[in-house]
């Protein structure tokens, strides 16, 4: 495991890496996840295998540190997961970012465009998300307060996501989780749907085949987004139908 300073706190970013060719494969989590348990699987798959990996742990969530006085905000996380990039000596790396780590992957290579090279997106979304009192995900997690998410609200998430989102959800720093569900629900300006369409790197956004292609598939089409639908999978397309998952990325980022 490697770590680096990412805070004036001493608050430091943990990842566990994976020895192999250059450029350098950075898989990223989403909301109340850790990266280890989404992409142990794929990133050691032989198809995969053969770069160098960092399963980056954001500020507040799995095995890095949860500093008080952090903002949580998808553009701080961005900024972090730079330093962690600059510190292991991983520029130009590829991105490979589930949910709303997608987020976090889309503002790095925006600010930092020296650090990416390649954007593979796993079921991001891209646009704002409305308060949605009792359902899982960042919607239900913003419908409470901070304060009101502390007292009670958390509990109560905890009895709605199930007992797999919420092995990695428990591990993260409460007002950390609040404060990226709500970062991630009110959005970016410009938008991430717009700041993607503007990238000049290869970019691919893949989806569950059952929910049907995303919001914009056309758009992000014409611009240069790969749009690949995964059979047999939900969300968390890495868990679900990591064969499905190993191909395609393989594919997308070549040899």
């Amino acid at each position: 495991m490697r770590d680096t300073q990412v805070h004036p706190s001493g608050a430091r970013m943990r990842w566990l890496e994976l020895p192999g060719a250059e450029p350098a494969r950075v898989y990223v989590h989403g909301l109340g996840s850790m990266s280890a348990p989404y992409f142990a699987r794929v990133a050691s798959d032989p198809l995969l295998a053969g770069h160098r990996s960092l399963l980056v742990d954001l500020l507040g969530f799995g095995l890095s540190d949860r500093p008080a006085d952090f903002g949580y905000t998808m553009e701080e996380h961005a900024d972090t997961l730079a330093t962690v990039l600059r510190t292991a000596g991983a520029a130009g790396a590829q991105l490979i970012a589930h949910s709303m780590g997608g987020a976090v992957a889309i503002l790095l290579a925006g600010r930092h465009p020296d650090l990416v090279s390649n954007l593979i997106l796993i079921d991001t979304g891209l646009d704002p998300v409305p308060p949605a009192p009792g359902s899982p995900g960042s919607s239900g997690i913003t419908a409470y307060t901070e304060e009101d998410f502390l007292r009670y609200g958390r509990r109560e998430v905890r009895d709605r996501v199930g007992p797999h989102w919420w092995s990695t959800m428990r591990l993260a720093d409460p007002r950390a989780l609040h404060r990226s569900a709500a970062s991630r629900a009110r959005g970016t300006t410009p938008t991430l749907r717009e700041l993607l369409l503007r990238l000049e790197i290869p970019r691919a956004f893949l989806y569950p085949a059952q929910d049907g292609p995303p919001l914009g598939a056309g758009e992000l089409r014409s611009s240069g987004v790969r749009v690949v639908p995964i059979a047999d999978s939900g969300h968390n397309i890495t868990l679900d139908n990591p064969e499905a998952f190993v191909r395609v990325t393989s594919e997308l980022l070549g040899p």
